[in-house]
């Protein structure tokens, strides 16, 4: 489950943007919420729904694909489109910057994280007097077991 303090948080920043909007506050909404910020990685929809079914919530996709849009519009989640596969998506909030390998034979997708990209970030806001607010970084190639079997 969620640590108590990032549970009480993302749900008070998800409280605050769905009144500022004039959107009802469903349980179902803060169901699906709970459920993301106990994902550990990325998910597409699809897999969402099927955890949310095996674990006795009743949802629809509608709904789902619904929510999701307000979670990315309220900075909640993030979305990645990594190559032709479908949308993933991960949490956002308190997340550790890190980036990404792209698997172009099977799709994996790994994550990595070096201190040097936000040194690199830093030198070129310097450099080009523009405040970086964050960035998304794509490796596309062969992971391990597709590169051994090529």
């Amino acid at each position: 489950m969620i640590c108590s303090s990032t549970k009480d948080t993302v749900r008070q920043i998800f409280t605050e943007y769905l009144e500022s909007r004039g959107f009802r506050k469903t349980p179902i909404r803060f169901s699906i919420l709970e459920v993301i910020y106990c994902i550990e990685g990325h998910f597409d929809i699809e897999q969402l729904y099927i955890h949310m079914k095996n674990n006795n919530y009743s949802v629809s996709r509608a709904t789902l694909y619904n929510t999701i849009e307000v979670l990315l519009d309220c900075k909640l989640i993030v979305k990645h489109q990594f190559g032709k596969l479908v949308a993933q998506y991960e949490k956002s909030y308190e997340c550790k910057q890190h980036d990404h390998l792209i698997c172009t034979e099977c799709g994996s997708v790994s994550e990595f994280c070096d201190p040097r990209i936000n040194e690199i970030k830093k030198t070129v806001g310097d450099l080009m007097v523009f405040k970086i607010k964050s960035h998304s970084l794509y490796f596309y190639g062969l992971c391990k077991s597709c590169f051994k079997q090529n």
